[in-house]
């Protein structure tokens, strides 16, 4: 199996993903490529894996997401693997649109499970194409953030950018540590 792998420096820090056959496996918000590649390896086993600049036309889509285009990831083929369960919650989390937040407990009631807000939480935080699976869109009952693969200020950062307006003040800037 052939897949491309790609890192893009984005406005909140180096973004690594990898493709196959146009569509979308994995997405890391930290730009490990190395994390990546272990994570498709243990996916799909032997795979050849070739460093492409715009595979599947992926690069471009969130470039133009993180200019304001807000719907240029929606149209993003993705394959997150995962169990069923997962699955439904990771790609219920599209219904969220941009600008908009849900609760653990309305993406619960969302995929058919209200009383399951623990594992639909669990399922959020193991999601392997954030971002373009917007799992940064759930927050807590409170409205306040709650856990996040990619840290609570790149969360903050990107619900700002989306214009979901949590806290008043301009659009903070990103401090990350990877860069």
């Amino acid at each position: 199996m052939r897949i491309d792998q790609a890192t893009l420096l984005s406005p909140i820090g180096p973004l690594a993903f990898a493709v196959a056959g146009g569509t979308l496996l994995r997405l890391d918000l930290r730009g490990d490529a190395v994390r990546l590649r272990r994570d498709v390896q243990g996916r799909f086993g032997t795979v050849t894996i070739h460093e492409c600049e715009d595979p599947g036309g992926v690069a471009s889509r969130l470039e133009r997401y993180f200019r304001g285009d807000l719907q240029a990831l929606e149209e993003v083929a993705v394959d997150p693997g995962g169990t069923d369960f997962q699955r439904d919650v990771w790609l219920k989390l599209r219904e969220i649109p941009a600008g908009r937040t849900w609760s653990y407990a309305d993406l619960a009631r969302a995929v058919g499970r209200p009383a399951a807000v623990r594992a639909v939480g669990a399922a959020n935080g193991a999601n392997p194409i954030p971002l373009v699976l917007p799992c940064h869109r759930v927050i807590g009952t409170d409205g306040r953030l709650t856990g996040y693969g990619g840290g609570l200020p790149r969360k903050e950062w990107l619900l700002h950018h989306e214009g979901a307006r949590l806290v008043p003040g301009p659009l903070p800037p990103f401090k990350s540590t990877n860069l």
